[in-house]
């Protein structure tokens, strides 16, 4: 006769298989639960950093290479990745021109969704670890790989921001009173006093602004931020002039416009709002401003000014202190600003 009690499986042998089975869930979603956490402008990025790297790797291993919609959601398509290859891969990224930022972030990339493989279980210890000591490279070490190469920069991106001056700026802000031109003169006060993203700036309506308070209220879609800003004066008097005359009661508020000046009916994208202070830059002999080149101006003008680090990285919408250092252009005398007790 069969004792009952040989049937019924132990408390300890219940709870590993619970966590094995909770294992295998977690392995089978490492990929989707990383990516349900992150900003729609990250997952784009990282999707361009996979397909670099699966470009490299059919380049290197032909039709079997994995590619990189499959890189970025399927563990299965890491098999057989190493160290030596994410390696080599950064020596390719060099080798094609890429600047030394690119390199650096794409490899991060690399790092981790090998490492998301590995939870997966795709990957082994020795070979996660092998891929975890691959490193980008430092300011230092980029000056000296760059020495050695011909091209350090593909791509539209520029190596260096356009300087606006203080004069620039305040032309730039400075535009016909014209339905055209009030809608430029709002548009560069945002740019240039409040250091705003032509992605924020491109998604503008009537009801972020309130012109009896001089409030501000708008959405960073890069870092997934709801935040408000007091308008300084110039941009009080820009939107009270637009919005009043010009602008839409409803929907984004800035229109394209034509030849003649006046506005049209469709508003204007990312692209085109580029290309206008392209524009506005080249009528004052500044060539290739972009709105990045503003915000470049604005963090630089508010640090200069005395501005606390910690309030010009949440006022920037910054996750973290290093990012402002990135934009404030340096100065010629570096202790220029520096102010002792005597």
């Amino acid at each position: 006769m069969t004792d009952s009690t040989s049937l019924t499986p132990r408390p300890d042998h219940l709870v590993e298989r619970l966590g094995h089975a909770a294992n295998q869930h977690a392995a089978a979603r490492a990929f989707l639960d990383y990516q349900e956490r992150q900003a729609v402008n990250t997952l784009v990025r990282q999707a361009n950093d996979l397909a670099s790297f699966a470009a490299f790797l059919a380049s290197a291993l032909g039709h079997a290479a994995p590619t990189g919609e499959a890189l970025m959601n399927d563990a299965a398509a890491w098999q057989g990745i190493t160290w030596g290859l994410v390696r080599a891969f950064t020596l390719w990224l060099l080798s094609e021109g890429y600047a030394i930022g690119t390199v650096n972030v794409r490899l991060t990339t690399i790092k981790r969704y090998a490492s998301l493989a590995h939870q997966a279980g795709t990957l082994s210890d020795d070979e996660i670890s092998l891929i975890k000591t691959v490193r980008g490279y430092s300011q230092k070490q980029a000056k000296r790989v760059n020495a050695e190469r011909k091209t350090t920069r593909v791509g539209r991106k520029k190596a260096q921001p356009v300087r606006v001056t203080l004069e620039v700026a305040r032309l730039l802000k400075a535009q016909p009173d014209t339905p055209q031109g009030r809608r430029d003169t709002l548009l560069m006060c945002l740019l240039l006093d409040h250091g705003l993203r032509v992605s924020e700036v491109a998604r503008m309506e009537a009801k972020h602004f309130d012109l009896k308070t001089g409030a501000l209220e708008f959405y960073r879609p890069k870092v997934d931020l709801d935040q408000e800003h007091a308008l300084t004066p110039d941009t009080l008097r820009a939107a009270s002039a637009y919005l009043n005359v010009d602008a839409p009661a409803e929907g984004r508020i800035f229109l394209g416009s034509m030849k003649n000046g006046e506005l049209r009916a469709s508003c204007m994208g990312e692209r085109s709002i580029t290309r206008r202070v392209q524009a506005l830059g080249e009528a004052l002999g500044v060539q290739g401003l972009s709105a990045h080149d503003c915000r470049h101006y604005w963090a630089t003008n508010a640090a200069r000014a005395g501005t606390d680090p910690l309030a010009l990285q949440e006022a920037g919408g910054w996750s973290s202190l290093a990012m402002p250092r990135r934009y404030i252009e340096r100065s010629k005398v570096a202790n220029k600003n520096v102010k002792l007790k005597t």
